[in-house]
This record gives structure tokens, sequence and C-alpha cells, in this order.
């Protein structure tokens, strides 16, 4: 299989596939192909239907298949920002935000991601449930608006605004805690509460997520302003 990313901050996934391979899609994500690619949509039984659900897919996912020689597929991201290729083995899992899913190679596991520290079980909101990508292929992941990486070291910490973490390596760990003093929680516009992320691995921080850019146009829409 082999890729390209283009587009810009309106991004595209376009995706050359050799007779016989395969690549699984998030539902409605493909946008052009080759007529030689078979689809076939799959839940991967009731037990991953639900894990889809809970972690904020969709409950069924396309595979596109080459039949007859080589094909190709591409994809667009759902929002304005960037898609990410990550090469996901055994030992390199990776931990992405709900919907961060866009397609990847088929050897490639999606399973939910609970944060056993009850700070992030409790108050987590966005980083409560998350994706983990697993097995040994590629993953294609999307960003929403400018991506930003950032290599921690072994107990090195980093606090992000809860919505902003976009992915990690699985061998971070993250924690939910409260913002301090009464005036900065309900006067400084940052919310409740933050996203603490303690190395050692790979960070991947969003500027724009969709649910904070909905959370601005919604007084507009509301009022027709």
């Amino acid at each position: 299989m082999q890729y390209n990313i283009d587009g810009g901050v309106l991004p595209i996934l376009e995706v050359n596939l050799e007779n016989g391979e395969s690549i699984i899609t998030q539902n409605g994500g493909m946008v052009w192909m080759s007529p030689n690619l078979k689809m076939q949509t799959k839940a991967g039984g009731i037990g991953k239907a639900f894990t889809k659900m809970f972690s904020g897919e969709h409950m069924f996912q396309n595979i596109y298949t080459a039949q007859g020689g080589p094909g190709f597929i591409t994809i667009a991201s759902t929002f304005m920002g960037s898609i990410l290729a990550f090469d996901i083995n055994p030992k390199m899992p990776m931990i992405v935000q709900k919907t961060g899913f866009l397609a990847s190679s088929s050897g490639i596991d999606l399973s939910i991601f609970f944060n056993k520290k009850l700070g992030a079980g409790f108050f987590g909101g966005e980083g409560f449930i998350m994706q983990k990508l697993s097995g040994n292929g590629t993953a294609f992941v999307e960003i929403d608006g400018y991506c930003k990486q950032y290599n921690l070291a072994p107990g090195q910490q980093i606090i992000v605004d809860t919505g902003n973490l976009a992915a990690m390596d699985a061998t971070c760990t993250m924690d939910i805690q409260m913002v301090q003093g009464v005036k900065n929680m309900f006067l400084g516009g940052e919310g409740l509460f933050n996203t603490v992320v303690t190395g050692p691995g790979r960070v991947f921080l969003q500027s724009h997520p969709v649910t904070t850019l909905a959370s601005s146009l919604r007084p507009y829409i509301a009022t027709g302003g």
C-alpha cells in the first residue's frame, strides 16, 4: 500500500492498492476511487460494534479491496486540519481522540481506551473515552486544525486544555486535574479541568478541536446574527 496526503488545511488521503490489497475506512470517508475496488461493510461482531459506538466512531466501517489489478481510493478528512500517518506495531500502539480514526490497513485493530486514573474517569469529558489503535500496519488519524508534536522524556509533563489532545503514544499516561482557584475556574474562561500528559512518548496536540469551534458558532446560529 502506497499513500499520499495532500490538500493543505482541507486534506485528502490518496491510497494506491495492489491487487487483493485492502484498506479500512471510516463510514462515509470515500470521495472517489477506481472502479475495480469492491466495498464490503462490516461491524466486526456485536462486541466491536458497541466498542466503536462508545469510542465515538460509527458502528460500521467499510473495507475496500482492489480486484483484477491495482486500484486507488481517495478519502477526505471530515474537518479542516491535517491527516497523520502512524506506523503501528504490537510494541507501539497509539491512543487517539474520539472520532480520530480515518482509515487503516487491514492489520489495525480499533478499540476503546479507558483511562485507569479516577480523575480522568469522572471528569475527563473528551479525554475520558479515547481510541486505541493496535495491531500491525498503518493507521491514518484526523487532526483538528494545526498539529504540534512534543517528545516527552520519562516523567516530563505537559498541561493541555481538554479537547486539544489529539494523539499520544501508549507509553504516555494522562490524568485530568481541576483548575486551581475558584476565580480561575469560573472567570478564567478555560473551563474547570485540564488534561495532564506524562511521558515518555510522543504527544500530538491540535489547535482547533471541532467541539470548540462548534461552541463558538452556537450563539450566532441560535440568534441568527
